[in-house]
């Protein structure tokens, strides 16, 4: 069952509750008394939060599964009784593990970007401590691949060698950022 507050967003959809989640009537015709879980994804931490505990109360058995969209708020969503929290960090490092371990499921993150370079000369025989990738783009590189061997959540302070193949996640925007400053 959906439980949708916008009539627009909510057309033509099979299995649909139009309403608000923390109003108990509209929860009874989503069948909040039944249902094994509850995914809460509105685009506010705050309400996110709110309707977590709320959940937690009305169920303490349900499956709370609980989107953040602040890394700093994962844990207080935990703490608000969600089992599982979805955060651009969590969606990120599945999409990563699945990607890198070439898996069928890849779960991403609205613009989420993994993308794979040849070290760049500019960062060869520095080290991702030092490089200034984050600061400067906004991307992390999870992984190294070098001389067949792929290294995830590489050691920060090992030189990048000729050879390697980095594994980096950022926006669009940041893929763009790091190909201008460090492919030059």
């Amino acid at each position: 069952m959906v439980l949708e507050k916008t009539p627009k967003r909510a057309q033509d959809m099979e299995n649909l509750v139009v309403g608000d989640a923390a109003d108990i009537n509209t929860l009874h015709k989503a069948w909040i008394e039944k249902t094994p879980a509850a995914v809460i994804t509105t685009h506010d931490d705050a309400t996110n939060i709110y309707l977590t505990k709320y959940f937690r109360s009305l169920r303490p058995d349900i499956q709370i599964l609980s989107r953040a969209n602040l890394d700093r708020n994962v844990s207080t969503l935990h703490r608000a009784g969600a089992d599982f929290v979805m955060s651009y960090a969590s969606l990120g490092a599945n999409a990563i593990f699945n990607f890198l371990n070439k898996e069928d499921t890849l779960m991403l993150a609205e613009g989420l970007n993994i993308f794979r370079v040849k070290a760049p000369s500019s960062l060869v025989g520095k080290n991702l401590a030092h490089s200034k990738i984050r600061k400067m783009t906004n991307c992390s590189v999870v992984a190294i691949r070098s001389d067949g061997v792929l290294s995830i959540d590489p050691d920060p302070h090992m030189p990048i060698s000729e050879n390697a193949e980095l594994v980096v996640v950022g926006t669009y925007e940041g893929e763009r950022k790091f190909l201008e400053i460090f492919e030059a």
